[in-house]
């Protein structure tokens, strides 16, 4: 079976100041890089879902995928790009993550593709939260997402789980939840702190 991994890196990073968040810097390294050492070794190929200039991401060396549904603004518009992009090169599976979870889990790909492999899609959950970006799709599920976008009119990627039935998969929170994202500069300083007790 091959895996693609997907970082969705298509938010507008509002509240911070309008700085991108995955190039923001946590003990030493931009969030991204963080992100990609602890989930490029889970996938057989690992690209990011962004829109405008690719070049800012050069530095990592991987494929960036622009959204197709322009019109859709949210992250499904990233999910959808990245299962035709998984299609096309003979993936099963496309495991997405955002760009600002600086401490994933080093079994996301395997659990989360585990649990997808009986009903076609899970999502990680954690403190009683779903986190609907990280996930595990079947390829084989493109067209029923581009119905659902283009037909349907969805627009979540919450409304697409609960419509396919994605299966959770339950993290531990402790010592701290795996999918810590940043959104603030608070939320920042936090991981700061938290990168420094792991």
């Amino acid at each position: 079976m091959k895996i693609l991994g997907a970082i969705i890196a298509g938010g507008k990073s509002s509240r911070m100041a309008g700085h991108e968040k995955a190039f923001l810097k946590l003990a030493g390294k931009s969030i991204l890089d963080l992100v990609v050492g602890r989930f490029e070794p889970q996938v057989d190929q690992l690209v990011i879902n962004a829109n405008g200039d690719a070049a800012r991401f050069s530095e990592f060396g991987l494929a960036v995928i622009p959204d197709v549904f322009k019109q859709l603004t949210t992250p499904l518009s990233g999910l959808h790009a990245c299962l035709g992009f998984a299609k096309n090169m003979g993936a099963d599976m496309v495991v997405t993550v955002p760009s600002d979870t600086p401490f994933l889990p080093l079994d996301l790909a395997a659990v989360l593709t585990e649990k997808a492999l009986t009903g076609g899609a899970a999502i990680a959950t954690s403190g009683g939260q779903d986190q609907f970006i990280i996930g595990a799709w079947k390829t084989s599920l493109l067209e029923e997402l581009e119905t659902a976008i283009g037909r349907d009119g969805l627009f979540r990627v919450k409304d697409w789980a609960h419509r396919i039935a994605a299966q959770p998969v339950e993290w531990p929170v402790s010592p701290h939840d795996p999918f810590y994202n940043v959104n603030t500069p608070e939320e920042l300083r936090r991981a700061a702190e938290i990168a420094g007790g792991a």
